[in-house]
């Protein structure tokens, strides 16, 4: 009988390749998708504060599986063939967009208004009192959240095996089809996403002390 090897293991280690390059395909193109979400919600456009508003409650309102069964099944029936990769960034972009645009939002809203209108009275225009005084400000506040969501958006990379994308996960589904073995195998994928997340965690809350010792 078949029994867990080195290269079994060097393909779960494969698939962890893949969800790191995953994640950081779905933080970067997230992080910029968010920026603009962030804009719409502090616009003194209404329209693009409804706009961007109804986007968030979308998203946020649906499962991020129901997501990239949209992208990769149902543009694939309107003849559109998105490869599984492509398909699972898309839609974990789209869901980090609106998490990461309320978080930042929220950053920016808790900076003291009468900043903005000190600045604004200086001179300075909307986008350069938001570019040079609110967000150095904002990003030391955003800084915690943001590691803490980029944690969670890892985890939930392992929704792309649904797709047939090769990620951890489904590394460990395929050598766990041939071994049956899912303590072993399953344990070993959890050991794996962890030694991954728990460094991101532990920065994030040695940011978090830091910057609370900084308001003190």
């Amino acid at each position: 009988m078949q029994t867990f090897g080195t290269g079994h293991f060097i393909y779960l280690l494969n698939g962890l390749w893949w969800t790191i390059i995953l994640s950081a395909l779905a933080m970067s193109l997230g992080s910029i998708a968010g920026f603009i979400v962030m804009l719409g919600r502090i616009s003194r456009r209404k329209w693009l504060v409804r706009l961007s508003g109804t986007w968030v409650q979308i998203i946020q309102g649906t499962p991020l599986l129901i997501q990239m069964f949209i992208i990769y099944f149902g543009l694939g029936v309107v003849g559109i063939s998105v490869p599984a990769l492509a398909a699972a960034a898309i839609a974990t972009m789209i869901y980090a967009s609106a998490y990461l645009g309320e978080i930042w939002r929220g950053c920016v809203q808790s900076i003291a208004k009468t900043q903005f209108e000190a600045a604004e009275s200086m001179g300075l225009t909307r986008w350069q009192a938001l570019r040079d005084v609110i967000l150095p400000q904002a990003m030391r506040i955003a800084t915690p959240p943001t590691v803490g969501f980029t944690v969670q958006l890892i985890k939930n990379t392992s929704l792309a095996s649904v797709v047939g994308f090769l990620e951890l996960t489904r590394a460990a589904q395929v050598i766990n089809n041939s071994l049956f073995e899912p303590f072993l195998v399953f344990g070993i994928a959890a050991a794996l996403y962890f030694a991954v997340c728990y460094p991101l965690s532990l920065w994030s809350r040695n940011l978090e002390r830091k910057l609370n010792v900084g308001r003190r």
